[in-house]
């Protein structure tokens, strides 16, 4: 009974372990797609919260989305919008039913014929990242202006610029402008963490992501072993429990009859 009990609490030690970093792995994050934080006006967006199973579904910290179609996905939820105006310019969040928030996606939507495509996520400290001047009227090159927090930092014949290992000093308030186009909106690009060789979209808030794996294995053998204990060992215990009660009642029920042969004989 004593084994038995332990074999219990162990199980259910296991369990709680379990679902302890189920709910460590649920983190909620929201990215969209594509993943810029500028968008023309009429344009479409994605939007697809991860995480967990259930939401509450995507929506702004000010203000309503109008038209979105919200679907089930493998990690989540999606919320398409086909075509954004500019008064859906604003914070997007998602939210579960139990009240667990998102990172939050900052979106502008331009009425004028310039936008910077820069990322809506944070990135990595190390990674590369490209910024992008666009015109909406044409796709051929031009020369485009870059400039940080208001001041001018680079020219470009090709409407791109490349940060090849990006900082925490590279942080900053980004827009572009095109001759004979006009200016873009500006835009934060926010710079977190070291580069691990994960998506530079997912914020690593653990380890790396091999260990949740390891982890998992690990409980599930625990899991195992316990389990094949508690099944093989309790024909033992019981067993020997069963030996232990026959002879106290041989040595109970004939006190008299205790000679050596038969302690030999109850013994064998």
């Amino acid at each position: 009974m004593v084994f038995r009990a332990a074999c219990i609490k162990l199980l259910i030690t296991v369990k709680i372990l379990l679902c302890a970093h189920d709910d460590n792995v649920g983190a909620v994050f929201l990215r969209v797609v594509p993943n810029r934080s500028q968008f023309f006006e009429y344009e479409p967006v994605t939007f697809h919260c991860e995480g967990v199973s259930h939401y509450n579904g995507v929506h702004k910290l000010r203000g309503k989305i109008k038209s979105c179609t919200n679907e089930k996905t493998a990690t989540g939820l999606s919320c398409s919008i086909k075509n954004l105006y500019t008064d859906e310019s604003g914070e997007f969040i998602c939210e579960t039913g139990g009240g667990e928030k998102s990172n939050i996606i900052n979106i502008t939507v331009a009425a004028g014929s310039v936008i910077l495509e820069s990322p809506a996520v944070p990135v990595m400290e190390g990674e590369a990242v490209t910024l992008s001047c666009r015109n909406k009227t044409t796709s051929s090159n031009f020369k485009a202006e870059f400039y940080k927090d208001g001041q001018h930092i680079r020219s470009s014949s090709t409407g791109n610029m490349t940060i090849g290992r990006v900082s925490k000093s590279d942080e900053g308030l980004y827009k572009c402008s095109i001759s004979g186009a006009g200016e873009s909106p500006v835009s934060w690009l926010t710079v977190t963490g070291q580069n691990t060789g994960a998506h530079p979209d997912i914020p690593q808030k653990e380890s790396p992501a091999a260990t949740p794996w390891i982890i998992v294995t690990v409980l599930l053998s625990v899991v195992l072993v316990v389990g094949a204990l508690c099944h093989f060992g309790k024909d033992y215990w019981d067993r020997d429990d069963d030996t232990l009660y026959s002879r106290a009642i041989y040595y109970t029920l004939h006190p008299g009859e205790t000679e050596l042969k038969g302690l030999k004989k109850g013994a064998e």
